[in-house]
């Protein structure tokens, strides 16, 4: 049947994605007439074509529009609860998300990383994970594919792919609204419109606004801010498609979106106060943070964060992109599909840096902290198929631009905090030394001696001391600008060696070329500290030895460091790589498909878009190599019980070589290459469609053991950083739980007089798992179980619902991501510890001085949505 016969007849967006705009992945459990009622209605188009679930040799996670409507997904972060061995988490703000799939991912804070899962929307990828966050719109499925992928995608990826598919326009007139209220002061609204245009051309309209208050209250302490809460919601979203059928033989959607956010996020609120709080306390005017308990241990559960400071984020997504479909005659018949994307997406951000009350360090959401990333790509793929071979060639093209604009501000409390943690470093070693707000001056006085170091240490300041701090209100402004051009041919043929057994190879060769320059800038005497202590250098370390280095050091951080005024940096690089897939899949019966395959997988090389230092001098080059997989898996794909039951299981057994872990050192996020982190364990899901009329039970679970390999200092690309990452060798990645598993039971069925009833609960649990870089213990999160539910009531023929819904429903508290907070103590110790729990490495928790925070997850929300559809 040719495209536009299919697009023509059908009144479902199901069987429009599946047969034309489908990608690799698991389609809609749901066919023109409702949801499946048996393993054989799950259709796919892993290979381009469509399958049965079961014929696929592909670990995937297929989530239809049913599914994601019960367990209240909007945007990727609800995917996870549907998704057994998947993590999503936001840091700084929406534009740092990360997705982890099997305890692989890369953290989102850095755009110089491309990311190890891909996000595709409607065959467009998204070039960070950040940038496919937010109102998704009309779902028609989406699917989760682990492993590497790259020899069906357009773009390679190392981990997985998370492929979403929108409801396409059709030629049957319709519409939808939406209207939603919940806790939180939650509002919102959505609606679309469908039809035709003429008898070539239908469209579909989407809109959506939506708005909540914040999940967690803020004290402002010094203040200027004002908003209390943060973590708040005010966004809104459009999109507009046609589909044009210009003839029986040819087939084009075009899509156009634009999306915006203006919001307050991310606060993070203590989990255990360290030995620097009352310096904090000290200096806010109101409440500086939390106070510690008697033995500096965690602290319980709380939602207050502190921050004087503001963190708006205004975050912008717009982009187009128009798909073709082709039937030829040529090849004995064969189908040309080309893809091409324009995109770009802006983020605009605030930050109180120190999450304290005091008025340490900050950003303005003026510019000059966000980044913009734009691109192109161009797609094109030729797929045909006989008796014996379904083959595909395809390439792909892309061209990207970042600019990223970083800043530190000084606050009024910024001079003396410094102070206060000198001489209290000082005063440990010294106690005639004073902890003292005034001991800066003691550094930076022109012209210092040795013995006037001594007396103003010796004085907190009072003699010999009048030195220069920092300017309050200036600080530092970087630009980076990054090029990256990719180019890649890929192939991806099934050979039917008998009607049981066939052999599927790919082939991809993927060409990368990325360019990076930097200008950075400390901003009207910013430097003028910095450089003052340093003319004193041979004093101070003469009179404090080697703790004299480390005061140079403490106030010359990158933020501060005056060999940054001004530098003009140049970097660029270019690489081939090779990667693809062999699978065998074998059918001893309709019932029973066994398969086993190999993987490489590819992430391109890059650049650290920050500031990083030795000591006090920068480091000439902040490239990171590629990042590798090679992926081993062997499972099967069971159909039971007259094929109401599915039951697949898969072992995997991963390999990553030159890891890159982009990870917070305390004063700025350094990008290392692990050189080996492994993975195995096995993935499982089962579905049944019970007797009991309108219920059915699904279920996943996975078992990872990730392990990073044995690595010393040489073993890394900067030996410095060692001591900060020496808890990593051997032992298990952060977001790489042990068990994760899901389970959904779904029951909807007449209740007479035109009226249907339906409820759904969905639960997913967790082992514990650390949710830090460096494995610090304090990040830790404990095991939990995350339960979502939805009652619906409504009339049969979908006319109108009404829903009550719940997510997060035992109000379980949990964090998101934990991290030491800056400058406030220190965790890592100067040497290698030699006996306890951590000997071998350079951390020990009876010297742990740190205070952690953490971002945290979603409270319970609840609410009620109507909605009418014709």
């Amino acid at each position: 049947m040719r495209l536009t016969q299919i697009l023509r007849t059908t009144t479902s967006a199901a069987v429009v994605g599946a047969a034309v705009f489908g990608f690799a992945g698991i389609a809609s459990a749901q066919d023109q007439d409702g949801p499946a009622a048996s393993v054989d209605d799950i259709i796919v188009t892993a290979q381009k074509r469509e399958q049965s679930l079961q014929d696929v040799p592909i670990v995937v996670t297929s989530l239809n529009q049913e599914a994601l409507n019960n367990a209240g997904v909007k945007d990727i972060k609800d995917l996870q609860i549907l998704t057994p061995g998947m993590t999503v988490t936001s840091t700084t703000s929406e534009a740092s998300t990360t997705v982890r799939i099997r305890g692989v991912g890369t953290v989102g804070d850095n755009p110089g990383l491309e990311s190890s899962v891909g996000v595709v929307i409607d065959g467009v990828y998204r070039s960070r994970n950040g940038v496919g966050f937010g109102d998704l719109g009309e779902l028609e499925r989406i699917e989760v594919l682990k492993g590497p992928q790259g020899t069906l995608f357009g773009k390679n990826t190392s981990a997985g792919v998370v492929n979403i598919i929108t409801e396409a326009p059709s030629f049957t007139p319709g519409y939808n609204a939406e209207l939603t209220w919940g806790n939180f002061n939650a509002l919102g609204a959505s609606g679309s419109v469908t039809g035709p245009i003429n008898d070539q051309v239908a469209f579909r309209l989407y809109a959506a606004k939506r708005t909540r208050d914040g999940f967690n209250p803020v004290d402002t302490g010094d203040g200027p801010r004002s908003q209390t809460d943060d973590q708040n919601q005010d966004f809104w979203t459009a999109r507009g498609q046609l589909l044009i059928l210009p003839n029986d033989n040819a087939s084009i959607r075009i899509i156009a979106d634009y999306s915006s956010r203006d919001e307050y996020c991310c606060t993070g609120t203590q989990v255990r106060t360290g030995q620097t709080y009352p310096f904090v306390d000290a200096l806010s005017t109101g409440t500086g943070q939390r106070p510690p308990n008697a033995t500096f241990s965690g602290l319980p559960f709380s939602r207050t964060g502190f921050a004087n400071r503001g963190t708006e984020q205004e975050i912008t997504d717009r982009g187009i992109s128009a798909e073709g479909n082709f039937d030829l005659n040529a090849f004995g018949g064969a189908t040309l599909t080309t893809v091409t994307s324009w995109r770009q997406w802006d983020s605009v951000n605030g930050q109180d840096i120190d999450y304290t009350g005091a008025d340490i360090l900050y950003r303005n959401p003026d510019g000059d902290y966000g980044y913009r990333v734009g691109n192109i790509t161009q797609e094109v793929r030729l797929a045909g198929q006989n008796d014996r071979l379904d083959w595909l060639v395809g390439a792909f093209a892309t061209r990207e631009h970042i600019d990223r604009t970083d800043s530190y501000i000084f606050g009024a409390d910024y001079t003396p905090f410094l102070s206060f943690l000198l001489s209290a470093n000082l005063n440990r070693a010294v106690p005639a030394f004073p902890v003292s707000t005034n001991d800066i001056g003691c550094f930076t006085r022109v012209g210092q001696t040795a013995l006037g170091l001594q007396q103003c240490l010796g004085t907190g300041g009072a003699v010999s001391g009048g030195g220069i701090g920092y300017i309050v209100g200036q600080g530092v402004r970087d630009q980076y600008s990054q090029d990256s051009d990719s180019l890649a041919l890929f192939t991806n043929d099934t050979f039917h060696v008998t009607d049981k057994f066939d052999i599927t190879v790919g082939l991809r060769y993927t060409y990368d070329s990325k360019s990076m320059d930097a200008l950075q800038t400390n901003q009207n005497g910013n430097s003028n500290t910095c450089n003052a202590a340093l003319a004193n250098a041979g004093v101070v370390i003469g009179v404090l030895g080697a703790a004299g280095s480390s005061v140079l050091g403490t106030m010359c951080l990158p933020w501060a460091n005056s060999a940054f005024q001004d530098r003009a940096t140049h970097q660029e690089e270019s690489d081939g790589e090779f990667s693809g897939t062999v699978k065998a899949a074998y059918r001893f019966n309709p019932s029973l498909m066994t398969y086993v395959s190999y993987a490489r997988g590819y992430k391109s090389f890059g650049y650290n878009l920050d500031r990083v230092q030795n000591g006090t001098t920068p480091l000439a080059s902040t490239f990171f190599p590629s990042e590798l997989v090679d992926n081993y898996e062997a499972g099967f794909k069971a159909t039971l019980f007259d094929r109401k039951v599915l039951f697949n299981v898969s072992y995997f057994d991963q390999k990553v070589t030159d890891f890159q872990l982009n990870t917070f050192l305390g004063t700025a996020f350094v990008v290392e290459s692990i050189p080996e982190l492994k993975s195995r364990g096995f993935d499982a899901d089962f579905l049944w469609f019970t007797p009991i009329e309108g219920l059915s039970l699904s279920s996943g679970l996975t078992y990872t053991d990730a392990k990073y390999g044995n690595f010393i200092n040489t073993d890394l690309a900067n030996p410095a950083n060692f001591p900060q990452l020496s808890l990593l060798p051997g032992r298990t990645p952060s977001f790489a739980p042990e068990w994760s598993g899901t389970a959904s039971a779904n029951f909807e069925r007449s209740i007479g007089h035109g009226l249907r009833l339906g409820a759904s609960l969905t639960a997913k649990y967790t082992s514990e798992y650390n949710t830090g870089s460096d494995l610090l213990p304090y990040k830790q999160q404990d095991a939990m179980t995350l339960v979502n539910g939805r009652i619906t009531f409504g009339s049969e023929d979908d006319r109108w619902t009404f829903e009550l819904w719940g997510q997060n429903l035992t109000d379980k508290e949990y964090i998101q991501v934990g991290y030491a907070a800056p400058l406030q103590g220190t965790a890592f110790q100067s040497s290698v510890q030699t006996t306890g729990a951590y000997a071998g490495t350079y951390y020990n928790p009876a010297l742990d001085t740190a205070t952690y925070d953490a971002y945290l997850g979603q409270p319970r929300t609840y609410g009620v949505t109507f909605k009418v559809k014709y």
